[in-house]
């Protein structure tokens, strides 16, 4: 028997053995169900080709064509990704709407004997769930997250810090790996980023884990992350939340950004491609001695530099919130040991606001 739901919840989701996505690679590519794999009935060129006979010849002959493509790919399906499965598998399917495509699917494997269950709604059902998580909120409203804001001057370690805060007990959002993407003029990751839909996916997965009743620690960003946009009710929240700043001397700033773009350093093409995308308001003469430093591979030199007339002002113009942090960490340097010290006396901080109690943490400057 085929069974339907419309259940969304992580606990539900888990409780399959597979989620599988039979839209073409393309839909999927654009945005899926957290842990989906792509199973298509029809590929991108058949969903074409079906679509053209629709509009162009028949209905009737578009499905029987479409017909033709959807029982070749569920058999070979059946002969490859399915060929392990024993009797108790519990999949999950899914396709735009929850129409002929998911239909066709789970009705072959209803019939192998598979306790089948088919999302209705399809791939719709999930979108709406996300939008309304991510765009709920109105201006007026309150975002219901706790968010603090981990801010500071680039190559101060931000991202470390976030990452070892994890192994603390806080809860932290990391938009940059959801995003692709690093927060500077050099920020692009070997990969494409995703989608803005497939941003916000991960983002509703990523929130879905955390509890907004406790405090989550983001790294301050703008609204915009590469090409992608943070969604209102995060940035609401973003917007109004509180700051603990890092600090650290510029010499450990440069010596981290060495060595966490070392790829790009090596590249040249790709280092002047950079350096060619900085904003207008600096000088010809000041881009073209930068450039020229990069060519000669005067890289700690032209590092120097970008963070004193680039990277520090523009820290200064796009702060989040202006007034003071709620609490000031000063690295002496960027190692290991410093990253996991920073990361100890944010955490007695989040958690001393977790336990009122207990009023231990940072004062408004610390070390």
């Amino acid at each position: 028997m085929i069974r339907h739901t419309r259940d969304l919840r992580r606990e539900a989701l888990q409780a399959y053995d597979a989620i599988i996505d039979v839209r073409s690679p393309g839909e999927f590519a654009v945005d899926h169900l957290p842990g989906a794999v792509n199973l298509p009935v029809l590929d991108d060129a058949q969903r074409v080709e079906v679509g053209t006979l629709y509009v162009q010849r028949s209905k009737f002959l578009a499905r029987r064509t479409g017909a033709a493509h959807v029982a070749d790919n569920i058999a070979r399906h059946l002969r490859t990704a399915f060929a392990g499965r024993d009797g108790s598998f519990r999949p999950l399917v899914y396709c735009w709407r929850g129409g002929q495509r998911s239909t066709a699917m789970v009705t072959v494997m209803d019939q192998v004997g598979w306790p089948v269950t088919q999302l209705e709604g399809g791939y719709q059902t999930w979108r709406r769930r996300v939008v309304a998580d991510l765009y709920g909120t109105g201006d007026g409203e309150p975002s219901g997250l706790r968010v603090i804001l981990l801010d500071g001057f680039t190559g101060v370690g931000k991202t470390r810090v976030l990452q070892a805060l994890g192994g603390e007990g806080v809860q932290t959002l990391d938009l940059e790996a959801l995003a692709d993407h690093r927060g500077s003029l050099f920020g692009a990751t070997p990969q494409a980023q995703p989608t803005q839909k497939r941003f916000e996916s991960r983002l509703a997965e990523a929130l879905e884990c955390l509890d907004p009743c406790r405090p989550i620690i983001v790294e301050a960003e703008s609204s915009r992350i590469g090409h992608l946009t943070v969604p209102p009710r995060l940035w609401k929240a973003m917007k109004a939340a509180p700051r603990i700043e890092l600090a650290a001397p510029l010499e450990a700033r440069v010596d981290h950004v060495l060595a966490d773009y070392a790829a790009i350093g090596a590249d040249a093409g790709a280092l002047d491609a950079a350096l060619t995308r900085l904003p207008r308001h600096h000088s010809r003469e000041t881009i073209s001695a930068w450039r020229e430093a990069a060519r000669q591979g005067r890289l700690r030199d032209l590092t120097t530099d970008l963070m004193v007339r680039h990277y520090d002002p523009a820290y200064g113009r796009g702060r989040l919130d202006q007034a003071s942090a709620m609490a000031r960490v000063t690295l002496d340097g960027i190692s290991n040991d410093d990253v996991r010290d920073a990361a100890r006396q944010i955490a007695a901080r989040v958690h001393a606001m977790d336990r009122p109690d207990r009023a231990q943490g940072l004062s408004p400057a610390t070390r």
